[in-house]
């Protein structure tokens, strides 16, 4: 079996390839775990020039796609490279992008189409009639959880013999390790030490998180927070936040932007990993706190219910419930406790379920079942 990912994003114009794998690793790591499996993977990727890269083992086509016009011109585009390589299926990335993949399948009608979503949401209420069409060139589209196809099929915006795929939407290559060794590096500390790791923006939630904290902390009194962010509209009302309740001042550190390389030093070091995400098309900071072997407290959102094992892994919280979070925290810690092999417990699961060997072998199958027209994954 051939796949060829496809990725009509394009990538900044000034990036070489070298400097769009840097900017962009999930490129390589999705298309990674999938040759994992066995299948054969080939890459097209929009960008500023046209290239052609080899890296482990992978083909990688870069696309000068700054004089194109629209959706079909895209569409044909890697429709050309899909047929030049002899593909047997093309996965595209980014529900987002269902126009193009319904420009390329019209040139290759006989060629399996396969969506992957990436928290795209829904497209407006007004404009339902040309995405049913557009999803409809596709054969298979994939969530990380089913539950997340609801509100499109409740729509009926998908078509009657579409093929629903559940498969995360990547892996991570974070791996445990030493906790002491790793405080000794970062610093952390706090009996639990707590870490969250995500933009302190309306969809992550930061005050309900904060709250929480501060509940859980009247029985977990050595507890310690830190927030590594990225963007931080909400950093003002955190901040003020913080400082009017004396149960989180000098008990929650905001660490601010912290370089990708270093988040694993921090999971390694952390005792739990919290989010209070609303919504989430997979979750890359869950995936790589649990590749630490880091037990997650987390809400009960589709995605995450999917990564956690239905949340037989961690504890999952209603989302906004910061009485409900405060309860999580204390029974996590609890559970981190009473288990020398916490961290062995969640990367086994893990291995078992999210490793790139893992998603190579559902994406393998659901490939099959595509291409064979049979049932859903």
């Amino acid at each position: 079996m051939h796949a060829v990912l496809v990725n009509f994003l394009p990538a900044p114009a000034e990036l070489d390839a070298a400097a769009i794998f840097a900017r962009w690793p999930s490129l390589a790591d999705i298309a990674e775990a999938i040759a994992s499996g066995g299948t054969r993977v080939s890459v097209v990727q929009m960008a500023g020039f046209d290239g052609r890269v080899t890296r482990s083992g992978i083909g990688y086509h870069f696309v000068d796609s700054r004089g194109m016009r629209g959706a079909g011109d895209l569409g044909r585009s890697a429709a050309s490279i899909a047929a030049e390589l002899g593909a047997d299926i093309v996965h595209v990335h980014s529900l987002a992008f269902a126009r193009h993949a319904a420009a390329l399948a019209r040139c290759l009608p006989m060629l399996p189409v396969v969506l992957q979503d990436h928290a795209d949401g829904l497209p407006s209420r007004w404009r339902h009639l040309p995405w049913r069409r557009w999803y409809g060139a596709a054969a298979g589209i994939a969530f990380t959880s089913l539950d997340q196809a609801m509100p499109f099929t409740r729509r009926r915006l998908f078509g009657r013999h579409t093929r629903l795929l559940a498969i995360p939407e990547s892996s991570s290559r974070f791996t445990p390790g030493d906790r002491r060794q790793a405080r000794m590096v970062t610093g952390l500390h706090g009996d639990p030490c707590v870490l969250s790791v995500g933009h302190l923006a309306v969809g992550k939630d930061p005050l309900t998180m904060l709250d929480g904290i501060a509940k859980a902390s009247e029985r977990l009194p050595g507890l310690q927070l830190w927030c590594a962010y990225g963007t931080a509209p909400l950093l003002s009302a955190v901040r003020r936040r913080i400082e009017g309740d004396a149960r989180l001042a000098g008990r929650v550190h905001l660490l601010g932007a912290v370089p990708h390389a270093d988040i694993e030093s921090l999971m390694r070091s952390a005792d739990l990993f919290v989010s209070a995400s609303l919504a989430e098309g997979s979750g890359y900071a869950l995936l790589e706190a649990m590749a630490c072997g880091l037990r997650p407290v987390v809400t009960d959102i589709p995605s995450f219910r999917a990564i956690s094992g239905d949340g037989r892994i961690g504890r999952l919280w209603p989302r906004g419930d910061a009485a409900a979070l405060a309860e999580a925290l204390v029974a996590a810690s609890s559970d981190v406790a009473a288990s020398d092999t916490s961290r062995e417990e969640v990367r086994d699961h893990f291995n078992a379920a999210l490793s790139f060997d893992a998603l190579g072998r559902r994406w393998a199958e659901a490939y099959r079942q595509v291409a064979g027209g049979k049932g859903a994954a």
